[in-house]
């Protein structure tokens, strides 16, 4: 629930992300070289292969027949190449990584009766009798600043008077929103669900028992063998980690599906008091959820749309501010809810400068990559006054899925990283259709992007979010044809609408 506090509104904290060109720390652009040194093997291996090819192509058949004759009287030599070839064939197959391919997935929307336009929004919690005048006066101002329309959806407990925030109607909610994006993510990709083997469920702030993986399995009986793991307490950012852990496994176990449902519960969740720094998720966090369809199969490559090119997972819990930054708590009427920390936004601020330092390596051009660390040194050694040459991430990425936590971060990222309104407009026209749905926005934003016809084949993808803890992670995906949305996708409806002008 990181990014909640990301909005217009001040809560005794600055409402700017720091100036990356302030300070660039070396052991983190070190750290993104390690990655990139780390699959060092294969890029030795690549010009060597295709030397030997176009040595190969030259030779005509007397060549070849010359070449036979020496070899056959030679037994050493032969012996010898043979086993270079085949330890060096054995090497580069035993750790190159598998490729992971994303098959399809899919986002959760609500029925229409579930939409919280910001009047009904402000009336209900009026009527409520929780809030007094000074909550619901602050509450009014996040809402007009936050970035939000009048189409967001809050759950079906939120619209009875009095809320009824129950363990029933917690379940219920997220039994809607996870059965309802695997439905159609099963639908649309004729998947079986017992040909799943492994299966990732992300939900911060409700666990309950049975855990809701096993909702998931006892839904859809799934197989009885199936790695299944439940994250929970990890924020908005949880969706870049379970894709993360799915990736791990399929690594592990061969010629399977992973599925990752990334979601968030608003139910027992919901705020009754009068702490300010605690109101803002009230105001924020929608109803969503997605469910990605993961494969280490090479028949699926055909039909896949993306592959998973990096991961990067950025965590500053070492550190006491961040990690306090947010943090559930009890207020001092005993109420429950998401504390926000003053110095929120400088953490994550902090945490995005050390991802993106470590991501640049893998993704920037050389140029970019040189003048970056050429303009590095020469800060360090020469002269401390001068700025860090900030990389261009638009030669990197096509597209940018920067979750929808909040107006302000949008438009800082968009301001630090020199994006362009086109490279937000996913981000904020999500955030204005369903809110910050925590984990799962990232790929509302994506489904927007399809939706929207510019996803072409090669593309590459940035999905960047932030959790509570505090982390900050990045998952990089390349297109593998021209993507377009699938059947019922959260768009479909509303599309020709967008994007709309945002009131500041």
């Amino acid at each position: 629930m990181a990014a909640a506090a990301v909005t217009g509104v001040q809560i005794q904290q600055s409402r700017r992300l720091p100036d990356f060109l302030n300070s660039v720390n070396l052991k983190y652009v070190k750290l993104g070289y390690h990655y990139l040194i780390s699959n060092l093997l294969t890029l030795c291996l690549i010009p060597v292969m295709a030397v030997i090819l176009i040595e190969a192509s030259q030779m005509n058949p007397n060549d070849i027949l010359h070449l036979w004759q020496h070899l056959k009287y030679n037994l050493v030599s032969i012996i010898i190449c043979s086993t270079v070839l085949v330890f060096g064939s054995t090497v580069y197959i035993m750790t190159r990584p598998r490729p992971v391919y994303l098959v399809d997935y899919s986002c959760y929307k609500p029925n229409d009766e579930l939409k919280a336009p910001c009047e009904r929004f402000m009336q209900h919690s009026r009527l409520t009798g929780d809030f007094d005048e000074s909550s619901l006066e602050f509450q009014r101002k996040i809402l007009e600043r936050s970035g939000l329309g009048d189409e967001t959806y809050v759950p079906e407990a939120m619209h009875h008077l009095p809320p009824q925030p129950s363990m029933q109607a917690a379940r219920e909610e997220a039994e809607q929103v996870m059965f309802g994006a695997l439905d159609k993510l099963f639908g649309n990709t004729n998947v079986k669900p017992k040909d799943i083997g492994v299966l990732v469920v992300n939900c911060s702030l409700f666990n309950p028992t049975p855990s809701l993986s096993a909702m998931i399995v006892n839904k859809y009986k799934l197989r009885g063998n199936i790695r299944s793991y439940n994250l929970g307490g990890m924020g908005c950012s949880a969706g870049v980690i379970a894709v993360d852990l799915a990736k791990d496994m399929l690594q592990v176990h061969r010629n399977t599906y992973a599925v990752v449902v990334s979601t968030e519960n608003i139910t027992q969740n919901w705020y009754f008091g009068n702490k300010k720094s605690m109101l803002i998720p009230n105001c924020l966090f929608r109803v969503g959820s997605a469910a990605v369809l993961l494969s280490n199969k090479s028949v699926d490559r055909r039909r896949a749309k993306y592959k998973l090119v990096h991961v990067v997972r950025t965590h500053r819990g070492a550190d006491d501010k961040a990690f306090r930054c947010v943090y559930q708590e009890q207020d001092d009427a005993g109420k429950t809810g998401v504390s926000l920390s003053k110095d929120l936004m400088a953490i994550a601020g902090g945490a995005l400068k050390i991802n993106i330092t470590t991501l640049g390596p893998l993704v920037l051009p050389i140029s970019e990559q040189l003048l970056f660390f050429s303009t590095l040194i020469i800060k360090k050694i020469f002269n401390k006054h001068v700025k860090p040459y900030i990389p261009d991430f638009k030669l990197a990425f096509d597209h940018f899925c920067i979750h929808a936590g909040g107006r302000a971060v949008i438009d800082e990222l968009e301001k630090n990283l020199q994006l362009t309104q086109v490279h937000v407009e996913a981000s904020r026209m999500t955030l204005h259709r369903f809110g910050n749905t925590s984990s799962s926005s990232i790929w509302y934003e994506l489904a927007y992007t399809e939706a929207k016809g510019r996803m072409r084949k090669g593309n590459k993808v940035w999905q960047i979010a932030f959790g509570s803890g505090f982390k900050c992670n990045s998952a990089v995906w390349q297109a593998l044809r021209n993507v377009k949305p699938s059947p019922n996708g959260p768009w479909e409806d509303c599309i020709d609408r967008y994007p709309v002008k945002v009131v500041s």
